[in-house]
């Protein structure tokens, strides 16, 4: 079995259009309905092809569906704006999710917002886990989008937050959002987030304070593992009791690169033990490689060409890893 942990919705415009009203009026007019029906999610095309289609091109049997980050707009202001977009997403995931019960599972988004506490995100993330069922949760270590204010992923201010995963049992998808900085794309602003947010855990008691703590970085972990002998260098730990390399599993990664040499040096750096598949499918990877003819994001190929996995790490890898991470995923 396939489990892809790391998709985004397939949504069509009324998503958009109700974003672009509660932007245009900041929330003057006041929540309104944003329109998602079931009829319009199963008109819902990627490039022409429902999500579901493209997903079986590439023989993925199961995919956990998140909103798609930049377009969260978490630094934009009233926060009540912030709040009403993150439930209509979420309410689109759910809708998703029903509609093809055997394929998809939602991971919610949090109406985190520039300046705010996470126990803002509370009401919405009960909502996602005892309404709605979801199975995880999307983080973004940078909800200013560019501003530099909010602490990174080892202070207490995401404390609270982290307190109610464990509670719930729930991991979280480290992902970026967008970036209003200009000095870098979202997709760059991606890395670079991920990057500051692992390096910020391994230097924290976070896994001290909250050993059950589930959290996925995504895109491979920013910059690891290519900085891993610098970040080696610079480890200072809570207590300088364990190397880098022994801190770094206390995390967990996704496998969206897209190409082997790093999803290699992931692997022989974190363990596959600690390595998710996720590709990111349909997104920024959906095109073809000129030198192979194949999708760049189609990367169970790639795993499975990697020769030094056995067919065991092969398995925790495209599986077995989600199947225990995920805990309240269940495939019948």
């Amino acid at each position: 079995m396939i489990i892809d942990i790391h998709n985004h919705i397939v949504a069509g415009g009324e998503l958009g259009a109700y974003q672009a009203g509660l932007i245009a009026s900041r929330g003057f007019h006041g929540k309104g309905h944003h329109g998602v029906t079931e009829e319009s999610i199963k008109r819902a095309r990627w490039r022409g092809h429902s999500h579901s289609d493209v997903l079986k091109e590439v023989g993925t049997d199961w995919a956990f569906i998140s909103p798609r980050p930049y377009t969260m707009m978490h630094s934009e202001k009233p926060e009540k704006i912030v709040h009403w977009y993150c439930e209509a997403v979420n309410d689109t995931i759910a809708l998703q999710c029903k509609l093809e019960p055997g394929r998809f599972r939602g991971v919610g988004g949090l109406p985190q917002c520039a300046g705010v506490s996470p126990k803002n995100t509370f009401d919405e993330l009960d909502r996602c886990v005892k309404d709605l069922g979801f199975v995880g949760i999307m983080i973004n270590p940078d909800p200013g989008e560019g501003d530099w204010q909010t602490p990174a992923m080892g202070e207490e201010y995401w404390y609270p937050l982290y307190e109610k995963l464990v509670q719930y049992d729930i991991p979280a998808l480290v992902h970026g959002a967008s970036c209003r900085n200009h000095r870098e794309s979202f997709h760059g602003h991606f890395i670079t987030e991920e990057s500051v947010a692992i390096l910020s855990l391994l230097n924290s008691k976070v896994f001290e304070d909250f050993p059950k703590l589930k959290l996925i970085i995504s895109h491979g972990g920013g910059s690891v593992p290519y900085q891993a002998g610098r970040w080696r260098s610079q480890l200072r730990g809570p207590n300088d009791t364990e190397n880098f390399d022994e801190r770094l599993k206390k995390l967990y990664f996704d496998t969206a690169l897209y190409n082997v040499e790093s999803l290699d040096l992931l692997f022989k750096i974190a363990g596959p033990e600690r390595c998710l598949f996720g590709t990111e499918r349909p997104g920024a990877g959906s095109k073809k490689d000129p030198r192979t003819g194949r999708w760049y994001d189609d990367v169970r190929p790639t795993i499975e060409s990697i020769s030094w996995l056995s067919a065991e790490q092969k398995a925790q890898i495209f599986q077995k890893n989600a199947e225990v991470v995920f805990s309240r995923f269940k495939a019948h």
